[in-house]
């Protein structure tokens, strides 16, 4: 494994999130490492990045710290998706090793790591089976070679809680934009309600779509090549717009622009950047317009994104406007923590041990199917608008 560092960030103190306190009585049931601290390992499959992470919360500063964050990308020719079995072929190949760096970055000088290791935390879904399948195995084995328990983590839960913590945002209207999902998320009453989803595809899929009908790499990702490309476009193509309520739908605006491209980009009318840069206004404008209407019936002032398709530097820039225009704020982060990673699933899964939620071996267990509104949050307090 590649020996470059994979967690610079320090300690996020929060304080200020606004969740429960640990239960005192809690404290003591889980292992607890030689400095105090609370120590998960987060494993993240669900798609075609496989990673690991290491986190850590230290009591007396009220911090929680990423120790490691080591990740592998599977990568399909130019041209096609990542099927499921090929997917968990990478995965199996890399996870082990990954494993291994992650708990040597984490404990450079500890020769025996499993021993400071309270909990192993791996993503039950959603996601693709077999890759899913292939993390959950990987999660029960270290287990059981440690000693410690288990907690199952939802991955959309694992992605809010990791840009709460990263960004600082106590209670923020969530977009989550992936290749997997498109939502529109609010906390209330100890769930995260989705207030506006895609009705098809998600829009991280439209994306990548759009990327193979143009011929573009999917190093390191379609989706960011599309980004590269759209900052070259000049000409702005109308497409349809399509917003029903809160809901949105990408799956016609992909077909629409998808003939568009095979009509006009051999006639020299329009360009690969020009097409690029108009899907992506229209996909953002409408993820802009539903976020906005979920903020004002919520009385939010925060917004935050997460999500692979987050990182996204135009998206953060229309929602920055949007937000700013109302006095908000936006809450954003880089490719570190809005692309799928272990931390993000150290982090739900360290805040549900703390508070007594560990998931017993005969039910540790995957799902494709998991949505964010199925998870109590019982780690933060039960308000509602």
């Amino acid at each position: 494994m590649n020996a470059t560092k994979t967690a610079i960030d320090g300690p996020c103190d929060c304080s200020l999130l606004g969740n429960l306190p640990i239960p005192s009585e809690l404290k003591k049931l889980h292992r607890i490492d030689c400095k105090g601290q609370t120590v998960v390992i987060g494993i993240e499959g669900s798609a075609n990045k496989v990673g690991v992470g290491v986190l850590a919360y230290q009591p007396s500063t009220n911090s929680y710290t990423t120790l490691s964050n080591p990740r592998k990308t599977y990568i399909s020719p130019p041209g096609h998706g990542f099927l499921p079995k090929e997917t968990s072929w990478h995965h199996q190949a890399h996870i082990v090793a990954l494993v291994r760096a992650a708990l040597e970055e984490a404990f450079p000088e500890n020769k025996n790591p499993g021993k400071e290791i309270s909990a192993v935390c791996y993503t039950k879904g959603p996601g693709m089976g077999g890759p899913l399948r292939t993390c959950a195995v990987a999660a029960r084995t270290i287990s059981l070679i440690f000693g410690c328990p288990l907690v199952a983590v939802n991955h959309c839960v694992g992605h809010i809680e990791m840009g709460r913590v990263a960004t600082g945002a106590s209670d923020p209207v969530v977009l989550y934009v992936s290749g997997g999902n498109t939502q529109v998320i609010a906390y209330s009453d100890q769930r995260y309600q989705i207030f506006g989803e895609t009705i098809d595809i998600a829009i991280g899929n439209c994306l990548d779509r759009f990327a193979r009908v143009i011929g573009l790499s999917n190093d390191p990702s379609p989706g960011y090549n599309i980004e590269q490309e759209a900052k070259k476009g000049t000409q702005f193509i109308e497409l349809p717009y399509v917003v029903k309520g809160m809901d949105v739908s990408f799956s016609g605006i992909l077909t629409y622009v998808e003939q568009e491209a095979k009509k006009s980009l051999s006639k020299g009318i329009v360009t690969k950047a020009d097409l690029c840069f108009s899907l992506q206004e229209t996909l953002f404008a409408m993820l802009v317009e539903i976020t906005e209407r979920a903020m004002a019936h919520c009385g939010q002032n925060e917004v935050l994104i997460v999500g692979g398709v987050g990182c996204n530097r135009r998206l953060q820039e229309m929602m920055d406007a949007m937000v700013n225009e109302r006095g908000g704020q936006l809450c954003a982060m880089d490719h570190r923590y809005c692309i799928d990673n272990g931390a993000m699933i150290a982090q739900a899964g360290i805040f549900a041990l703390q508070h007594g939620i560990t998931t017993k071996m005969k039910d540790a267990t995957c799902t494709q199917r998991f949505r964010t509104d199925q998870v109590k949050v019982i780690w933060r307090p039960s308000t509602v608008w």
